[in-house]
């Protein structure tokens, strides 16, 4: 199982927001040795939200050779020219190491602040995915379709590689999800608190079919889990006390869920969950470290990722 480190966006209590705590947790991730680091995206969130696509570009210099992901990249809201344009600088200047995960987003207010109607999210969606590879991938003929259309866009300059960066699609499991993923992507990007690794592995399993049905290798096609809150303590009061004041805080989302599916703990509560996403399909997990981010970075690579079994 490979492992990313997505960068403190999300103000949980007490983050910084400085470039000087982004660029240390990034070359902290690379010397550890993790193999990408990532971002996610909401323009407007109960808590401050740092920009994603900024914070990646503003840490390039750090990142050693550790892709670059986002985890997801709101296609829709953004707009899949500005979005695809700022895609392009990140992997021109990182010489190509970014992977675009893209999804529609789950909150309707991210649409509301660009005034577009949230029940129109998929659609849009469908034709956001395609755009965004037209405009990123030098071979593909221009999408023209009803929301959008890049017939005679040209955006430059062009990536170090024709074939684009690969374009990972975003969904919770659904049955319309994995239809989407099977046809529109490069592999499948899932989240953390929106599922477990019962549903995962039946999403992974209906994945297989739909892929086999386009033509697509089923044994190459990458598949990830991002969104993955943690905190790391042997320190039971600690751990509720982070739970309570720092995530319940920030996410609406029922109690029993959060404290059910994210490693919130000792060590080896975090490798058991891990151990089990790997058991049902997951090759990559990015954790993200709701509280202490660099000290976590370190303990989660001394502590759970030894213990982590497939």
């Amino acid at each position: 199982m490979k492992f990313g480190a997505h960068l403190p966006l999300m103000d949980f209590g007490g983050n910084p927001f400085t470039l000087s705590h982004l660029t240390r947790f990034t070359q902290t991730a690379a010397d550890l040795g993790f193999d990408a680091v990532s971002v996610n995206d909401h323009l407007v969130f109960s808590v401050p939200w740092l920009d994603g696509p900024t914070a990646l570009a503003a840490v390039l210099e750090r990142s050693g050779d550790m892709t670059l992901a986002t985890t997801i990249a709101l296609g829709v809201v953004r707009g899949p020219v500005p979005l695809a344009k700022t895609l392009s600088a990140i992997d021109v200047l990182s010489g190509g190491r970014l992977v675009v995960g893209i999804g529609p987003g789950s909150s309707a207010q991210d649409y509301e602040a660009v005034g577009l109607d949230f029940a129109e999210r998929w659609p849009r969606f469908d034709e956001a995915i395609q755009a965004v590879r037209a405009l990123l991938q030098a071979d593909e003929a221009p999408f023209i379709g009803r929301f959008h259309s890049t017939d005679g866009i040209d955006l430059q300059p062009r990536l170090r590689r024709s074939d684009g960066p690969p374009i990972w699609v975003g969904s919770w499991g659904s049955d319309a999800g994995m239809r989407r993923v099977a046809r529109l992507g490069d592999g499948w990007l899932a989240s953390a608190y929106n599922t477990t690794p019962e549903i995962y592995a039946q999403a992974c399993e209906s994945l297989r079919a739909l892929l086999s049905a386009q033509g697509k290798d089923v044994d190459t096609f990458p598949k990830a889990l991002a969104t993955m809150w943690c905190y790391i303590t042997d320190d039971r009061a600690e751990a509720e006390r982070v739970v309570r004041e720092r995530l319940i805080k920030a996410v609406h989302r029922p109690e029993d869920v959060l404290r059910e599916r994210l490693p919130i703990g000792p060590p080896e509560l975090f490798a058991e969950k891990l151990t089990a996403y790997a058991r049902a399909g997951v090759e990559q997990v990015f954790i993200w470290p709701i509280a202490d981010e660099v000290h976590q970075l370190e303990l989660f690579w001394d502590k759970v990722r030894p213990l982590v079994t497939s």
